[in-house]
């Protein structure tokens, strides 16, 4: 691989909110892991996105389908990396939002409020 694309483009898992988008409409088998807090998850979310804090993620993940990609969702798309990486050394099939809710609504994508 390119080194300047690993450096500055992130990981081929990457997504960018339009390209997240098109895979969760498209139907295939994708699983929204949302590693916010609960507060900033009431704040506002992807529908059908599923809440487990990062630092429960550890003690939850036998929550979590082997048999579908899971989406990894954040703030800013940190939080969300970690979980995807995590995730991938335990067997999980990973994608991460890159820039996270902050790139999906600044794209102008639907947003849920509440729980």
């Amino acid at each position: 691989m390119n080194i300047f694309k690993s450096l500055f483009s992130g990981s081929d898992r990457d997504l960018n909110a339009q390209d997240a988008k098109a895979r969760i409409d498209s139907k295939s088998s994708i699983y929204i892991l949302d590693v916010r807090q609960p507060d900033e998850f009431r704040g506002g979310h992807i529908a059908g996105a599923k809440l487990i804090p990062l630092s429960d993620l550890s003690n939850r993940m036998n929550e979590l389908p082997k048999d579908k990609d899971i989406l990894c969702v954040c703030r800013s798309g940190s939080r969300s990396s970690s979980a995807a990486s995590q995730l991938a050394r335990a067997g999980y099939n990973t994608l991460n939002l890159r820039g996270g809710m902050n790139a999906w609504q600044g794209a102008g994508l639907p947003v849920k409020r509440g729980s």
